[in-house]
């Protein structure tokens, strides 16, 4: 039986989407707002690796929902698949990190974490990755890393939501404020009127921050711009995820060759620059020297909800009722949603949570 709770979600990127996803089969209504088009700022920008690029070097709370939700992620496209029939591509490659120079970290916690990763042997990963460029003297290997394509797994949750009945999503409304009743949420103020409800989830990424200093609240999210570029090969061009010095290379199916990012603190500013195309471009063929012939085909810039150590805000919001975040996810959006997201969902639906909530409540954080 649902609860007769009206929830309105602010915010129609992955983590908004997958909340209102897992929240819709227990509550009455779920009213999800974005200020563009659903899943085009981070969600669609980034480069969807099921894992975070360096997972040693994160603290506790980071790698608690990254292992959750990295074994979770195959059942997930699955299911949206089933229902949708949009498959989000989830692809599994295994990451190979070259030349690392905390290597010996790595290894010490991947045995700590119990995760598959372990040295090998450079020439066996030439032989796997022929394309890959001379010069690189040692590798770690992971093998049961995948990458989603996240465009599709937008658009796969997208039309999911479509198809419930109880589910209500407002593109092109940009929230303006909030409705209050003294310290009590009743919904927020949009360029299509009132949108009200009984719980209120801030998940709008980058723009959290900004959101809640209408409220004067002070929540520590910065825009930090990151940008990729696309090329195409043959779909047998690269077998695996390489990294090296920071930089990507990530097969997509059908033989999208994604390279990324560049990291850069410039506002809410996503232009594309010649800079760091010729960047990337650098980095590739440093990666993969057959790409020095190619053309990229596409180059774009998107935000990351950055946050302080990356560790999201997830649960209510002291001070408000009726205020909820679900945001601040830095460089792991995609990564983290699954178990984010059923997080929420526990606190919200006031269930046993799938893990300790204590790292990630705004209390004492806001």
């Amino acid at each position: 039986m649902a609860r007769q709770q009206r929830v309105v979600i602010v915010g129609g990127g992955v983590i908004g989407l997958l909340t209102a996803f897992n929240l819709a089969a227990d509550v009455e209504q779920v009213t999800l707002l974005d200020r563009n088009t659903v899943g085009q700022e981070s969600s669609w920008a980034g480069g969807g690796i099921v894992s975070p690029l360096y997972p040693w070097r994160y603290t506790p709370a980071v790698t608690a929902l990254a292992h959750w939700s990295q074994d979770f992620y195959p059942r997930l496209a699955e299911r949206l698949f089933a229902s949708t029939g949009v498959d989000p591509e989830v692809h599994t490659t295994g990451l190979y990190w070259l030349d690392l120079d905390d290597e010996a970290e790595a290894l010490a916690w991947a045995e700590r974490e119990g995760r598959p990763l372990s040295a090998v042997d450079i020439s066996s990963v030439e032989s796997r990755v022929p394309v890959l460029g001379h010069g690189f003297s040692r590798a770690i290997y992971m093998k049961d890393v995948a990458n989603v394509r996240n465009p599709r797994l937008v658009k796969s949750l997208k039309a999911a939501l479509l198809a419930m009945p109880n589910v209500t999503i407002h593109e092109q409304c940009e929230v303006q404020g909030f409705i209050l009743d003294g310290t009590t949420i009743k919904g927020v103020d949009t360029a299509q009127g009132p949108m009200l409800g009984d719980e209120v989830v801030l998940a709008a990424g980058a723009w959290s921050g900004e959101l809640l200093k209408i409220l004067n609240l002070e929540l520590p999210v910065e825009p930090v711009k990151g940008q990729m570029i696309l090329y195409k090969c043959s779909s047998d061009f690269l077998s695996c995820m390489v990294l090296a010095k920071g930089r990507y290379a990530i097969p997509r199916r059908d033989g999208h060759i994604l390279i990324g990012s560049t990291l850069e603190h410039e506002g809410f500013d996503k232009t594309p620059t010649e800079s760091a195309l010729e960047s990337l471009k650098a980095s590739a063929v440093e990666l993969i020297p057959a790409l020095a012939d190619a053309q990229p085909v596409a180059h774009w810039a998107g935000l990351r909800p950055g946050s302080p150590e990356g560790i999201p805000y997830i649960g209510r919001l002291p001070g408000f009722e009726g205020l909820w975040l679900n945001c601040g996810h830095y460089r792991n959006g995609l990564v983290l949603a699954p178990a984010s997201c059923q997080l929420f969902a526990d606190l919200l639906l006031e269930r046993s949570p799938i893990i300790d909530p204590a790292p990630y409540t705004p209390h004492g954080r806001v």
